[in-house]
């Protein structure tokens, strides 16, 4: 997987978590486990800037995803606030911080959604601008989005 590949997939993953934490459909009864994530790097909670840095890059980069007219329609129906939060919790629980994430699962929140791989690229962009503006630093956006990549394949449902 290219390095290209690796961002887009860990954005598109991010978003569609939240998504599907906030959509009525998207709340399955399936209750098999995900597969297990990769720990976290030591100290990415900490680069993030812990809970109050997450939720200041995650309220940027969903503003960002709201004013972005490639992407904006996929989250006509979700509520930027509870975006916002189900994001935040994501990416603090990944980055080794105190927050349980209980989001549905990717592949069945994204069965019907058709997303293509320049959706999935330019959620990957605006997540990298409000980690950017944010300033935090390139090996550690690396750092979480190695972690959330692994979904992508459940993500991009249009190939």
């Amino acid at each position: 997987m290219t390095f290209h590949r690796l961002i887009a997939a860990a954005l598109w993953i991010a978003c569609s978590a939240a998504i599907a934490q906030t959509t009525p459909a998207s709340r399955a009864t399936d209750t098999s486990p995900e597969p297990a994530a990769a720990p976290a790097p030591a100290g990415l909670y900490q680069a993030l800037g812990e809970k109050e840095g997450i939720d200041r890059f995650v309220s940027d980069f969903v503003d960002r995803m709201y004013q972005d007219a490639r992407i904006r329609d996929f989250f006509k129906d979700t509520k930027a606030v509870s975006l916002k939060e189900s994001l935040a919790e994501q990416f603090c629980a990944l980055s080794g911080g105190p927050c349980t994430y209980e989001g549905a699962d990717m592949r069945d929140v994204h069965a019907d959604m058709k997303i293509r791989k320049g959706d999935f690229n330019a959620l990957v962009e605006d997540l990298q601008h409000a980690m950017d503006a944010r300033g935090i630093a390139f090996s550690q956006q690396n750092r979480l989005l190695a972690l959330l990549a692994p979904m992508h394949r459940d993500i991009i449902t249009v190939r």
